[in-house]
Formats: structure tokens, sequence, C-alpha cells
């Protein structure tokens, strides 16, 4: 059994136990508490972050990026990284957009501050990020509004790892209450389509003891 290290409100783990679940792969998790910086856990990935995947035969691999490249290379089907070279192009951009763009300016602002300081032990909230990341995630889900009105999915016609990113990143925020969905109504019926996937329904079961998700944090019709 193939075994992903991670931590609950990770985007990039979320991202990981997505596509897994897509690709229908069998995959048992490990919480890994990084900050008590394990000898074995480093040894396994030198960086000290989470995702971690552990294949049934030994191979170890690390970061979100390499791990969801490797995924769709040994289950190409079904496909997530569009169906030729340019679709491709598109949406590797797009992944990049979330994991970088989205995470720096809205998840670190919103879900580390908020929880993870906590849970880390890393200090107190800064309230001028968190203003920050409640200003600009309202960019962001323009964009996404933008994107779907003029595409079926982020990237194109295709659900795509594009999908995954930008809804992995959305779910965290979501999880803390801070997405304005009702100012949002087509970046939320574009997120409506994504929980309804059965890869989601893992995701949306996630809850942290003494920190449990808004009410409609698993409701698929919001």
């Amino acid at each position: 059994m193939r075994t992903l290290y991670h931590l609950w409100l990770s985007p990039f783990c979320r991202k990981v136990r997505i596509v897994l679940a897509e690709k229908r792969l069998e995959f048992e998790m490990a919480v890994e508490p990084v900050w008590e910086r394990r000898d074995a856990f480093l040894a396994m990935n030198p960086a000290g972050e989470v995702p971690v995947l552990v294949e049934p035969d030994g191979a170890i691999l690390a970061h979100s990026t390499a791990i969801c490249e490797y995924i769709e290379a040994i289950q190409p089907q079904p496909g997530l990284t569009g169906r030729d070279p340019l679709a491709g192009a598109e949406v590797r951009r797009l992944v990049a957009w979330f994991d970088e763009r989205f995470n720096w300016e809205v998840t670190e602002n919103l879900v580390t501050e908020k929880i993870m300081k906590r849970v880390l032990g890393t200090g107190q909230p800064d309230s001028n990020a968190i203003r920050a990341g409640l200003k600009n995630i309202h960019y962001h889900l323009d964009y996404i509004g933008y994107l779907v009105d003029r595409r079926t999915w982020l990237a194109g016609a295709d659900f795509s790892l594009a999908d995954i990113a930008a809804a992995a990143h959305l779910s965290c925020v979501d999880y803390v209450g801070d997405v304005p969905w009702d100012r949002h109504e087509q970046a939320k019926d574009w997120y409506a389509r994504v929980k309804s996937r059965p890869s989601f329904r893992a995701i949306l079961a996630d809850s942290l003891p003494g920190l449990p998700p808004p009410k409609a944090y698993a409701d698929l019709d919001f």
C-alpha cells in the first residue's frame, strides 16, 4: 500500500489526495508533524515538508508537483494534464498560478495565519496579513469566474489538475470560512461542480479536533 505523509490543511497534500482519488489508486495517509523534524521523515525529504508519497516498493517522492506528474505517468487515465502539448501548457500555467500566486496572496495570509500558526506554535496571527488575504481573494475568484465563463473547466473543456490545484487551495480557505462565495457566483458554481466529484468526498470529511469547519463546508449546495 502506498502511503501519503500529509497535513490536513495543506493544499499541496490535498492536491495529491484528489489526484490519487481521481486515478482510483489506493493509498493510506499518515499525518506528519513536520514541526518535530523527525529524523526518519527528514531522511525521506530533507526539506522537511509534506506531501511525501511512499510507493509500495519503497520509492519515495516529495513535492506535490513531482508527485502529481509521477502519478500521471504511471496511471495516464483519466488524463489530468491536457490532451495535447498546448492544453498541457495551460494546465501547468494555472497550477503554478494557484500553487504560487494564490498560495502567497491568499492561502498563506488566511489559513497559515489563522490556523497553522496555532498548530505549529510559530506565533500570533498577523492582522495585516489576514486583511491582505481577504482583499486578494476577490481578485482570484474574479479570475476563476472569467475562466469558466469562457471554458467548461479552468484550463479548457476537460477537468484537469488546474481545477484540482485551485479547489485544493480554496477548500483550505473555505475551511476557515473566508471564501466570499455570495459575491462570486461563477466561481461558486464551478466549485460546486468540483465538490460534487467523488474524489472530493474525503476532503469534505476532514475535521480538525477543536477546529471544525463551517456548516456549509461539506454542503454540495452551499
